[in-house]
């Protein structure tokens, strides 16, 4: 086994080992935990769920009315019915601010993070603030998505490790899989809130014409500043990309030296 092979193995086990701790193993573990909550049927929910969402859960935001003995323990938040976020590394963080949200109560301003398969934050305000505006509640985006990221991302990581296992310049094409995560998860959020912003409602308060809300940088809606950045788990798709590419291009270059 020449040099670029090994090197196009090692770039990518890095990369599906990044996948795995970042995206994969919480939002497998989690999976349907938020449902068993909501019906009150958390006896059924396995004590090693409580543990991983506690670890990832670790010096994250919670929301404002969360009590402070509840914070990053997810039976005493269950306990206090506190709002809970799934256990996944946020990609996207969304914050609002305006003159009724004071720094002292709300220092981030109103803030919300996109996950692959939910949402965390102050989701209950934010739709609060959507109603308000005659928007829809965030969870109206990305249901389809939402639904089907455990297994797309158990896939994903499982063509990885063929990658890894097999030398074949064929499963080279399914690298372009997890290279392609950030571009994937950047358009469907610009769909979304293309979605969201033109497809108001009469029931607002405060009437606005359809728009489309800031992807990335800071804008203007109605008299709320919001402020929109990519988060962690932004960060890590695009080190995975990365690792991504470079297995891709040592793989190619092990095949041609040893043609």
């Amino acid at each position: 086994m020449n040099s670029s092979m090994i090197k196009s193995k090692i770039f990518a086990i890095i990369a599906l080992g990044i996948f795995l701790y970042g995206f994969v193993i919480p939002t497998v573990v989690f999976h349907g935990t938020l449902e068993k909550i909501e019906q009150g049927k958390e006896a059924q929910i396995s004590p090693s769920v409580f543990g991983l969402w506690n670890f990832y859960n670790k010096d994250r935001y919670f929301s404002n009315t969360t009590p402070k003995v509840a914070k990053g323990d997810l039976q005493k938040m269950i306990d206090n019915t506190a709002e809970i976020g799934v256990a996944s590394t946020p990609i996207w963080s969304v914050s609002l601010e305006a003159p009724n949200y004071p720094k002292e109560a709300f220092p981030q301003g109103i803030p919300v993070f996109f996950h692959f398969d939910g949402f965390s934050g102050e989701v209950h305000e934010m739709n609060t603030i959507n109603h308000y505006i005659g928007m829809d509640p965030m969870e109206r985006g990305g249901p389809y998505e939402r639904l089907l990221a455990p297994y797309a991302l158990v896939f994903t990581a499982f063509v990885m490790f063929l990658f890894i296992i097999y030398n074949s310049k064929f499963y080279s094409l399914f690298m372009l899989i997890p290279a392609a995560l950030p571009v994937i998860f950047i358009g469907l959020y610009s769909y979304w809130l293309y979605w969201f912003g033109h497809n108001m409602h009469d029931y607002g308060a405060f009437k606005i014409k359809p728009f489309m809300p800031t992807v990335f940088g800071d804008g203007k809606v109605a008299q709320f500043t919001t402020h929109s950045y990519p988060g962690l788990g932004f960060w890590l798709l695009v080190a995975i990309s990365l690792l991504s590419l470079l297995a891709i291009l040592s793989r190619a270059k092990a095949h041609r030296v040893s043609h």
